[in-house]
C-alpha cells in the first residue's frame, strides 16, 4: 500500500482526497495545511507521494516543493491545483514535480495519476 502525504490549506480538499485515496488503497500517513508543515511531515514521514496545493500560506506549494527536492531528489511530487494557476504548474514541473492534477478534480483522474507516479 502506497504511502501519501497531502499539503492543502483547505480542509475540504485534504478530506475529498483522504477519501478518494483510501477507498482506491493508499495510505493516508499525514496532512499539512502549509508548506513548513509538509516539509517537516515528509521529511519525518518518508511517503511515497505527496500531494500538494500551490496557494498555502505560511510557505507555498512552490518553496516547499523546492525544500522537498533538495532533501529528497528522488521525491514523487503531485500539484493539485486551480486551473487559473496553471503558469506556476508548469514552473513546479520545471522544479522536480511529477504531475498536476486541476481543481475540482476527478477522482478517476487523480488515482490514474498517483498510480502513473507511484510506478516510476
Amino acid at each position: 500500500m502506497k504511502k501519501v502525504l497531502i499539503i492543502d490549506d483547505a480542509m475540504f480538499m485534504r478530506e475529498a482526497l483522504k477519501i478518494s485515496l483510501r477507498k482506491n488503497g493508499f495510505e493516508v500517513v499525514g496532512e499539512a495545511e502549509n508548506g513548513i508543515k509538509g516539509v517537516n511531515l515528509y521529511k519525518a514521514l518518508k511517503p511515497d507521494i505527496v500531494t500538494m496545493d500551490i496557494n498555502m500560506p505560511e510557505m507555498d506549494g512552490m518553496g516547499a516543493l523546492k525544500q522537498i527536492i533538495n532533501f529528497d531528489s528522488k521525491a514523487k511530487i503531485i500539484i493539485v491545483s486551480a486551473l487559473g494557476q496553471e503558469v506556476q504548474v508548469r514552473r513546479a514541473l520545471l522544479n522536480g514535480a511529477k504531475a498536476f492534477i486541476v481543481k475540482p478534480f476527478k477522482e478517476d483522474y487523480v488515482i490514474e495519476t498517483l498510480n502513473k507516479v507511484a510506478a516510476l
